[in-house]
């Protein structure tokens, strides 16, 4: 069975937009500066983009608001062709502790992950429908360590479970780090002087990080 090539169905999906003639809306889900700044680059070429920073993953207060002015200020500084917004969601670590009970010593890309991506989706699918957006999408996919074809089934799933109506936000598939993208980030990243994290952000992916860390130093 062939995989799906989410980043050429996008790439499909932004050229019916492109000969539609007008500029839609999009909730994009983003995680940090590093990732969403390629993501950016594509995605504001074709949209009305409005940033949506929803991550109670992060391990505390100060990191969650480090990362969020990082992002306001690639934001400011970044040079795109329609204006991008974005919202920054009241912290609360306590609904990612509630999904990732029992899965604590989970490796990353296992059970954990996948509820933590369902959360932040759904979360972004639901305030897309609030906003009046008519796409949701998430920068995640620009990841070489996330499971793109993962969070393309969780995107539609929650389109499917939550949206009945033509009107209401359609999710917009990607896999961000073909194309050399997660590549474009890092150069983007090293441009703009953005603060990259070694871990995904909440406390068990930095546990992980500590200890691949002290291996390497052993080694």
């Amino acid at each position: 069975m062939n995989r799906r090539n989410y980043q050429k169905e996008l790439e499909d999906m932004l050229a019916r937009i492109d000969a539609d003639g007008r500029v839609p809306t999009l909730l994009l889900h983003a995680c940090c500066a590093p990732c969403s700044s390629y993501c950016l680059t594509v995605l504001a070429e074709h949209f009305h983009v409005t940033i949506y920073y929803y991550n109670p993953n992060i391990t505390e207060q100060a990191e969650y608001d480090k990362r969020a002015e990082e992002l306001k200020r690639l934001v400011r500084e970044l040079p795109v062709k329609y204006p991008v917004t974005v919202v920054v969601p009241e912290y609360c670590p306590e609904e990612f502790y509630e999904v990732a009970k029992g899965l604590e010593n989970e490796p990353e890309r296992g059970a954990r992950c996948e509820k933590c991506f369902r959360l932040r989706l759904e979360h972004t699918a639901r305030a897309a429908a609030e906003m009046g957006a008519e796409y949701f999408a998430t920068t995640l996919t620009i990841s070489p360590q996330k499971d793109a074809e993962l969070l393309n089934r969780i995107g539609e799933e929650t389109a499917v479970e939550l949206f009945r109506s033509p009107s209401e936000p359609k999710y917009l598939p990607s896999d961000f780090k073909k194309r050399n993208g997660y590549q474009e980030s890092v150069r983007l990243s090293e441009v703009y002087g953005l603060y990259r994290q070694n871990y995904c952000g909440c406390i068990y992916s930095r546990r992980d990080a500590l200890v691949r860390e002290r291996n390497r130093v052993e080694q």
